[in-house]
Order: structure tokens, then C-alpha cells, then sequence
């Protein structure tokens, strides 16, 4: 069997156009989709870049593994300690590393695990790419690569291969060749933002603010000064900054057609397993954030899951059902079932388990993940999910979000910043870019989310206990703070102050007195 995944980074679902999206972003992405289906309601349970992968190749959340941030303890996949074998678990468990028991060739064009120091990502992968930029290389780099290993393997007939394209995520960097295809034409992603709520938003502090739309007001990499810009002074910025994004997103999917079309050349498209995901979403003025990744809102956790799945659902049907990223190797266990595979030592393991020794044992493998197989949907369109979801950010804010109908409960730990409130409550159905929170107005809505993060959080803490008493998002606190603003408050209060926002400056003051968390007995460093 033959296995693409297309992995882009920081690709919001509704920026598609197979997700309904008017703009002609990914002709060629909806052209698999078309051929397959789309999943609506697919989420990353940790978010950004880093928790969010870990979950995906790893099956299980960040509260497990222990990677919630970018720097700091919470980077780090946990020890195992004592029960360490000869090998670790991902050796054994990691996405590949399940595919190759099926006789699965398996590479991977990435240069995700130098960037973050990832080095677990590469377990389980026989072959790697690392083309040496840390994540700021573009499309025309990355798909000659890829072509050239179609190329390379094309009479092998079993294999496994991880495409990661980086140009949604800013800083900005399509280059100037491929133009703006996107000038001028109107979308659903700016019709929100009336004068009024752009204002308000000028108003506000914090990492990727309309004023700061780099971080914590630091400056535009010039390599990326054709679309990048530095603050929004107008609505004419925010539609500057949205078809920045937009064309990141399109560039990628330039190089997704020229895999497909090879893929057509060698006869391989119609019997390949195709599937196309992200590790985030992006924000576009949600929450007053624009063009990054570090709430636990809709925007960021929700994103895109399209399977063409030889057998499976096709035409582009739409698929519900609350999902997680970590579902993904419980549900391709399931689809691809226990003909063909073989495990390590497998004399031994018929020896001891008998003659259905494979049944047995993927099913003690699906036993070890916190994902839950959707491979019924894939297969006949089922709309089977879980009851409701947790997400977890602890990069830039500390924040859990908790998705259960149409609602969206977010609890705030640290709000890097941005003086979030401590509960955030929406309506995704009605208000879907959350501009308005419900939390007083809609007290049992509210304390219907709160018990379920609880719930939840405890649950998974019971799971802990024998590897660790510790959630790693108070780990974040007690280290100071999320990575991407931990150290940066007594600059970005002069800058606040600079920029006409004395205000917001005065209120950062009170909630961090003399560099305390807000928990107060937690000093920062």
C-alpha cells in the first residue's frame, strides 16, 4: 500500500475551498478532497506546532507526553524511566513505526524535529529529509524533493510519505513570482470586521496584536517585507495581512498539484491513500490575535482532515464528528487491519498468544493511545464522535479550550499577555470568529464547560499517576510563564506605552506585580 501525507502548517479548514472557502486557495487540494472526504469538526488536541505533532505521531495528549509548549520542561517528550526497554516507546508506537509493521517504507520530507528539536519525530522513519532552513524554506524547495523520491521509488510498491510545507505560517514569504491572485476580491474571513471592532482591537495588547503583528512588537524579517507587515493601521492592512496568508496557502497547494500529477504520471493516484492535515489553525483577528497560533480557540485548534482512502468515501462528502489528530494511527490500524502486518519477534509472539496473535496484539496497540478510531466514517460516512473535546495551548498564552456542541468554553491560566478574561465562553454556531463571550450572560453554558474540563482534566490525570503527578501546564507556570513571552513583559509595557495603549500597560501592571505570575505565589524569573 501506498500512503502520502501531506502535512501544512497553520492551515485553517474554512481557507479552503472544499471547506466552502470563495477564494480560489487549493484548486488542487479540493481536487483530492473530491476524490474523497472531508472531516468538519477535526481538531489538534495540543496546540501549536510542536504539542500538536507530538499528539499526532504519538496517539496521546500532551497531558501525557508531557509536551504542551516550545521551551522549557514542557518540550520534551517525558522519560520513561525504570521501564525504558532497549528500545523506547516510540520506536515502537510512533506513526511510522506502526506503518512499517506492515511492510511500509517510510520517509519523510520535513524539517520540523531540528526546528523544535524534535528529534522523537524521526523514530519509526527509515529515511529523512531535512532541507536545512528550520521550517522557512517554501514550497519551490520542498516539492523537487518530493518529486525526485516519487521518482526514485517508483517501483517500490509499499510505502509511507510525509510532505511538510510551512508557507501559511508567518512570517510571510511567497515569493513575488507567484503574485497575489488575491487582490482585491472580497472574503467571508474580512466581512466581520466591521471599523468598529478593528478599534477595539487596536486597542488591545499582547503577542500578534494589530499592533504588534509579529510577537511582542518585534520586527518584520526582511526576507518576508513583500508580505509580511509589521502592525495593522487600517482595514486595508487587515486585508493586506489576510491575502499575505491566503497566498501562503495557495503557494502550498501549487506544490501539492505537482505531486498529484506525478503521482498521475506513474500510475500510482487512483490506489494511493492520500491524506492532507495540518497541526493548527490560524487566528485572523480572533480574539484581537492575527496571524498566529496561540489560543486555544476555534480557529487555532480546528483543522482541516481530508482522506482519499482507496474503498473509502468519495465525492467530497462532508464528514461530522468531534475528532481528534490523535485518532489518526487508532483509525489507520483499523482501516488497514491486521493482513499484511508483522511485528518484531513475531515466532514469539504466536508461541505465547496463539494463531491470532496479530488480532490480539493490534488490539492491545490500540489499547496504548489516547486517540479512538474513526475508520467507520472514512469507510461508509458515519458521523460517529466523541461527546466533546479538550484542547490544550501553553506556547503563548496557558489556556484549555473545550469544544461540546455548538459551544466553545476557554479557561485562561496565563494570558501571555493579551488580558484575556479567566473564563471565555461562545457560540461557534452563531458568532463563529467569537466576538462575543457568554460567560455572564450564560452562567450554566459556562459551568457545563468547566466541569467537563474538569472531568476531563482528571480522567487523564488518573491515567498519569504511575509516570507522573504533574500536568505539564503548571509546569509552563512554574517555569515562568509560555516560551513566547516569558521574559518580555518589562520591554512590552515601555512599547505599550509608546504605541498610545497606557492603558492596557497600567492593567498588565496590576496583573503582574513586580514580575509575579497571576497565581502571585509564583514569581517569575
Amino acid at each position: 500500500m501506498k500512503l502520502l501525507l501531506i502535512d501544512i502548517d497553520t492551515l485553517r479548514p474554512d481557507h479552503l475551498g472544499c471547506y466552502g472557502y470563495p477564494r480560489n486557495t487549493s484548486p488542487n487540494i479540493d481536487g483530492i478532497a473530491a476524490d474523497g472526504a472531508c472531516f468538519t469538526d477535526y481538531y489538534c488536541s495540543d496546540a501549536p506546532c510542536l504539542p500538536s505533532r507530538a499528539a499526532m505521531f504519538t496517539g496521546k495528549f500532551g497531558i501525557h507526553t508531557g509536551v504542551v509548549g516550545h521551551g522549557g520542561t514542557a518540550a520534551d517528550l517525558r522519560l520513561e524511566g525504570a521501564k525504558r526497554d532497549f528500545r523506547d516507546q516510540c520506536a515502537a508506537a510512533n506513526l511510522p513505526a506502526v506503518l512499517r509493521n506492515y511492510g511500509m517504507y517510510t520517509a519523510s520530507i520535513s524539517t520540523f524535529p531540528e526546528r523544535h528539536s524534535a528529534w522523537w519525530f524521526n523514530a519509526g522513519f527509515q529515511e529523512t529529509h531535512n532541507l536545512g532552513k528550520g521550517g522557512d524554506e517554501i514550497a519551490q524547495e520542498v516539492t523537487p524533493v518530493a518529486l525526485k523520491w516519487l521518482e526514485n521509488n517508483r517501483e517500490r510498491e509499499d510505502w509511507f510519505l510525509h510532505v511538510h510545507y510551512w508557507d501559511p505560517h508567518t512570517q510571510y514569504r511567497t515569493p513575488a513570482e507567484v503574485g497575489n491572485p488575491f487582490e482585491g476580491q472580497d472574503s467571508p474571513a474580512l466581512d466581520w470586521i466591521t471599523p468598529e471592532i478593528f478599534k477595539e482591537h487596536r486597542k488591545m495588547a499582547g503577542f500578534h496584536s494589530a499592533r504588534d503583528l509579529t510577537g511582542l512588537g518585534e520586527e518584520v524579517n526582511p526576507q518576508c517585507a513583500l508580505r509580511q507587515l509589521g502592525h495593522l493601521d487600517s482595514l486595508e492592512d487587515v486585508r493586506k495581512n489576510l491575502d499575505g496568508y491566503d497566498c501562503g496557502i495557495y503557494n502550498a497547494d501549487l506544490g501539492v498539484g505537482q505531486i498529484i500529477d506525478k503521482l498521475k504520471e506513474l500510475g500510482y493516484y487512483e490506489d494511493t491513500a492520500i491524506i492532507v492535515t495540518a497541526d493548527h489553525g490560524e487566528d485572523m483577528g480572533e480574539l484581537g490575535r492575527y496571524s498566529e497560533h496561540g489560543c486555544a480557540n476555534d480557529p487555532v485548534t480546528r483543522i482541516p482532515f481530508i482522506i482519499k482512502w482507496p474503498g473509502g468515501v468519495r465525492g467530497g462528502k462532508k464528514i461530522g464528528g468531534l475528532h481528534y489528530n490523535l485518532d489518526l494511527i487508532p483509525t489507520l490500524l483499523e482501516l488497514m487491519g491486521t493482513e499484511g502486518i508483522h511485528f518484531p519477534y513475531e515466532w514469539k509472539m504466536k508461541e505465547i498468544l496463539g494463531d491470532n496473535y496479530q488480532k490480539i496484539l493490534v488490539k492491545m496497540m490500540m489499547n496504548k493511545y489516547d486517540g479512538a478510531s474513526f475508520a467507520d466514517s472514512v469507510l461508509n460516512g458515519t458521523e460517529k464522535g466523541r461527546d466533546y473535546l479538550v484542547m490544550t495551548c501553553a506556547t503563548h498564552t496557558v489556556q484549555r479550550g473545550v469544544r461540546f456542541g455548538d459551544y466553545l468554553y476557554i479557561r485562561t491560566y496565563h494570558d501571555g499577555y493579551c488580558l484575556f478574561p479567566e473564563d471565555m465562553l461562545f457560540d461557534l454556531r452563531k458568532d463563529p470568529h467569537e466576538t462575543e463571550n457568554l460567560a455572564e450572560k450564560m452562567p450554566e453554558k459556562l459551568y457545563e464547560g468547566a466541569y467537563l474540563l474538569e472531568h476531563w482534566t482528571t480522567e487523564q490525570m488518573k491515567k498519569n499517576i504511575v509516570n507522573s503527578q504533574i500536568d505539564p501546564i503548571w509546569t509552563v507556570l512554574a517555569e515562568g510563564g509560555p516560551y513566547h513571552v516569558k521574559g518580555k513583559l518589562p520591554a512590552y509595557l515601555h512599547r505599550l506605552e509608546d504605541t498610545g495603549r497606557a492603558e492596557a500597560a497600567e492593567l498588565l501592571k496590576r496583573e503582574y506585580p513586580a514580575g509575579q505570575s497571576p497565581l502571585k505565589n509564583l514569581r517569575f524569573s
